[in-house]
């Protein structure tokens, strides 16, 4: 707009048309015109009421403004619309001059159309939505100036890494502290930014580390697993800047500088012992920085976010992402991985091949090809514990898992009552229950060899003998057939022999074939 009353103030000092128009930068026929309107009005300097350019327009050139009847645009439903999904201001256009048409009325252009938005959202409001869609993208970033800890027994500094995240539309920031740049801090930071502004961005832009891309690309870049999966797990995308690019994430950059003097340079002269303690004094800080008004614009950082930003973000799923990492595993003859020295079974068709491993802090997943084919809780504790799954076992070994203490007993008493009480003695006999069940497991299989009614008559023979007899008599009762003798307790001799005999079955002279003296 012409500077109507700088013309009339530099004219009433004497200036040159020349000169007033080189100062008010229009043309000196501009100049001569406005001189010779406020002439003929009788408009002089200085005005007899303070009145602005828009004014004195109005009065020196009234057909300035009855000249233009185009329809003013609603920029405050523009603003509103500008936050969905999708809506431009081309958009915009096209559906404000349809409406013109059907009204009847002169619309503006598009040029114009977007100059009245851009002086309402620049002058009105804390966000400009022509480039930035509120909830649309959220930067991440390590700031590049560290913070500091202090070792309470020698002193020494120990550095603190500072995580930034921004969120472009309203600037609001979050920021948080870390002894590591690992892959744990990095997806911790993320879910404790997730919780803090309540809900999620559709994009993530970090720059190209290794904690969260594994081989940059300008065109396909490659995602690491963590990282992907717990974008995933919050419906959001992440989307690396380019290699060298730093304006393809602005804000965060421009928030890293500043936060790098609020916050981190602002805390130089405090000791802290812990990271806790370093976290609380950052979030006063932030706190504060959020809250701190725009120079140019009215609102803050944190009222911005509340009224503009916040409506937008995706919601936060019902439970919390669990940070699990990703190894690779091969599976040993044994049908078993080894993760941390603990071993866990794998199905046995799997044996010798590569396998994916997910390892969270409370089960283990083994997948092939995408395809999970085990998991396991995590075993804690000492080293050396094995999870087995019988249905991950060949079937000759399953077989092994089922002889238990409760099998053997079972089948003892459907063989017969010696059976029963030489499976028993069996069992007392070893401290360990294991080495128990492998004589159990043979005195089955002699059942298989000979018979379930010779084990059975084996067994009251060895009885006979001894009250606590083992496997290896009652192989050699089979294997000589004693179980098919008879005791002939009609001859005296022997009978008062063995009743004679409190030490049970002695051998005697017949025994080795010699005749009784």
């Amino acid at each position: 707009m012409i500077k109507y009353r700088e013309i009339l103030r530099l004219h009433a000092q004497d200036l040159s048309n020349r000169g007033i128009a080189s100062s008010c930068g229009c043309s000196k026929n501009t100049v001569g015109f406005v001189l010779k309107r406020a002439g003929e009005m009788g408009i002089h300097w200085p005005l007899e009421k303070d009145m602005n350019d828009s004014e004195l327009q109005g009065i020196l050139f009234p057909e300035k403004n009855k000249s233009d009847t185009r329809r003013q645009p609603d920029v405050s439903y523009i603003h509103k619309e500008m936050a969905k999904s999708g809506v431009t201001l081309s958009l915009l256009w096209h559906e404000y001059t349809e409406e013109c048409r059907n009204q009847r009325e002169i619309p503006y252009s598009y040029r114009q159309f977007c100059r009245f938005y851009n002086s309402y959202a620049t002058t009105s409001k804390a966000t400009l939505r022509i480039k930035r869609k509120p909830g649309e993208i959220m930067e991440v970033d390590w700031a590049g100036q560290t913070a500091s800890l202090k070792d309470n027994l020698t002193g020494e500094d120990i550095p603190a890494y500072v995580f930034v995240a921004a969120l472009p539309c309203s600037q609001y920031a979050y920021v948080e502290a870390f002894l590591s740049m690992n892959t744990e801090s990095w997806i911790t930071a993320h879910l404790h930014a997730f919780q803090f502004y309540g809900g999620v961005a559709r994009m993530i832009v970090p720059d190209n580390l290794k904690t969260g891309v594994d081989k940059p690309s300008s065109a396909d870049p490659v995602i690491n697993r963590t990282y992907h999966e717990m974008a995933e797990h919050y419906h959001t995308v992440v989307m690396p800047a380019r290699v060298r690019h730093p304006k393809d994430k602005p804000n965060v950059e421009g928030a890293v500088g500043i936060i790098s003097t609020w916050i981190i340079a602002s805390l130089r002269n405090q000791q802290f012992f812990s990271l806790r303690e370093l976290n609380e004094a950052i979030k006063e800080k932030l706190t504060e920085y959020n809250q701190k008004d725009f120079q140019k614009k009215s609102g803050s950082r944190h009222t911005a976010f509340l009224e503009e930003e916040k409506f937008a973000l995706l919601p936060l799923p019902a439970s919390m992402y669990e940070l699990a990492n990703w190894k690779k595993a091969t599976v040993q003859y044994d049908y078993h991985i080894s993760i941390d020295k603990m071993y866990y079974s794998v199905p046995y068709e799997y044996i010798k091949h590569l396998v994916d491993v997910r390892v969270t802090r409370t089960i283990i997943e083994v997948f092939f090809k995408s395809f999970r084919i085990a998991s396991h809780m995590r075993l804690h504790g000492k080293e050396g514990q094995l999870s087995t799954f019988p249905e991950h076992m060949p079937a000759h070994h399953k077989q092994y898992v089922d002889f238990n203490r409760d099998y053997f007993l079972k089948w003892a008493e459907a063989v017969g009552l010696h059976t029963l009480t030489m499976m028993k003695g069996i069992l007392a006999s070893y401290k360990v229950e294991k080495q128990a069940l492998k004589s159990c497991l043979s005195l089955t299989k002699l059942a298989d060899q000979y018979s379930a009614a010779r084990v059975e008559s084996a067994c009251k023979r060895a009885l006979e003998y001894s009250p606590r007899p083992n496997v290896n008599s009652l192989k050699t009762i089979l294997k000589t057939g004693q179980d098919k003798l008879q005791l002939d307790t009609s001859n005296p001799a022997i009978k008062n022999e063995n009743q004679g005999n409190t030490h049970g079955f002695t051998r005697g002279a017949a025994y080795y074939g010699r005749k009784e003296k």
